[in-house]
């Protein structure tokens, strides 16, 4: 990509968003930002971000909302007060590819942006097709088929079934996948895993054999066999 990632803040505190949009400008983002959920939403379709700084707490309607009218298009970092696991794995499985709780560190926010944006954009990957059985993606591209069929994943569902594919037939534990695809361990909460395992199944295993598999005690494979 030759322009600067596009960044949208959206927060309802100003001086949260004047603190995070003059931090990503000084660091070469391209920054536009919100207030409420209905000027994200419109931001969204306007400005075409990257990525989605995402406060929970707006005035209008809440981020999770934000999240899920905005849907797979674009990745989310969500940016709360709310640290509770449960609202986490909320914010996660609907989509957002990260979570970081208020009082937040700045370099922290910016390191995580730059890692959902090297997931989602594939950034230094080699051009590659991988396949198992008849599940087919194509790295270069971010496609994937199953069956022939082609599969909408979110930017983290695809890295998640890329590190499957690449570790095909064998065991990869939670905290294998946590390092890999999240690049850190929540703190030891291993329920985003189990979530967008989930998540993923659902969209992967509408065909037979089921390919994604819980081996108990120890983590997930990839096999065409249980």
């Amino acid at each position: 990509m030759d322009r600067p990632a596009r960044v949208l803040v959206v927060d309802d505190e100003p001086n949260i968003r004047a603190l995070l949009s003059q931090t990503l400008r000084l660091v070469s983002f391209e920054v536009r930002t919100a207030a409420t959920g209905t000027e994200a939403v419109r931001a969204a379709t306007e400005f075409a971000p990257d990525i989605v700084v995402l406060d929970v707490m707006l005035d209008d309607f809440d981020g999770f909302e934000v999240a899920r009218r905005l849907g797979e298009r674009v990745p989310v970092l969500f940016l709360t007060a709310r640290d509770a696991v449960e609202d986490r794995v909320r914010g996660l499985t609907l989509g957002a590819d990260d979570y970081v709780a208020k009082p937040f560190s700045l370099e922290e926010v910016v390191l995580r942006i730059r890692a959902i944006l090297r997931r989602s954009r594939g950034d230094a990957r080699p051009a590659e097709v991988l396949r198992y059985a008849d599940l087919e993606m194509d790295v270069d591209a971010h496609r994937v088929c199953r069956a022939g069929v082609p599969v909408e994943l979110s930017p983290t569902e695809f890295n998640l079934l890329e590190y499957l594919l690449t570790n095909a037939g064998r065991v990869v534990s939670k905290a294998q996948i946590l390092d890999s695809v999240w690049r850190y361990d929540f703190d030891g909460d291993s329920s985003i895993v189990e979530s967008y395992i989930y998540y993923l199944r659902k969209k992967i295993d509408r065909w037979e054999p089921q390919l994604i598999h819980t081996v108990r005690g120890f983590g997930y494979t990839l096999r065409t066999h249980r």
